[in-house]
């Protein structure tokens, strides 16, 4: 289910200048980083791109659910990472993503961390918010 605005906690504020090639930050200054397009997609690559900084939050917030999860099932996720590989590739509509999300949890067993992660893709934000609009595999 959505939120509205008044469930609202926190909200970032970015502002990019010359689109995927120029630049991108956040309104305290945390994050100013130089975009360009990949050398794959006929850029400099020389800067990091959107599809880098869209796998980086995902990572980090399907991180944040996997801990959750792991805690309300009792589990030890401690040491544990995620990665996010997010793709992008010409579609009918111009442009689509794809993600998969792969997760190392040495501390259980692989059924325990294949049901986690699975936990975690239900409640973690951003996989609530691109269900349904592009492809995420887990594994």
């Amino acid at each position: 289910m959505p939120i509205t605005e008044s469930d609202v906690l926190y909200t970032a504020v970015a502002t990019a200048e010359n689109g995927r090639d120029g630049r991108v930050a956040t309104d305290d200054g945390k994050l100013d980083v130089v975009v360009n397009p990949p050398v794959e997609m006929g850029g400099s690559g020389a800067g990091t791109n959107p599809e880098q900084l869209f796998a980086a939050g995902y990572s980090a917030c399907f991180q944040g659910a996997l801990a959750v999860v792991a805690r309300q099932e009792g589990a030890d996720v401690s040491g544990s990472t995620v990665t996010a590989r997010v793709g992008i590739g010409r579609n009918d509509e111009g442009f689509g993503l794809v993600v998969r999300i792969s997760a190392d949890l040495p501390g259980v067993d692989a059924e325990t961390a294949a049901a986690l992660v699975k936990q975690a893709h239900e409640v973690c934000p951003y996989s609530k918010a691109t269900r349904g609009n592009i492809t995420v595999t887990l594994g």
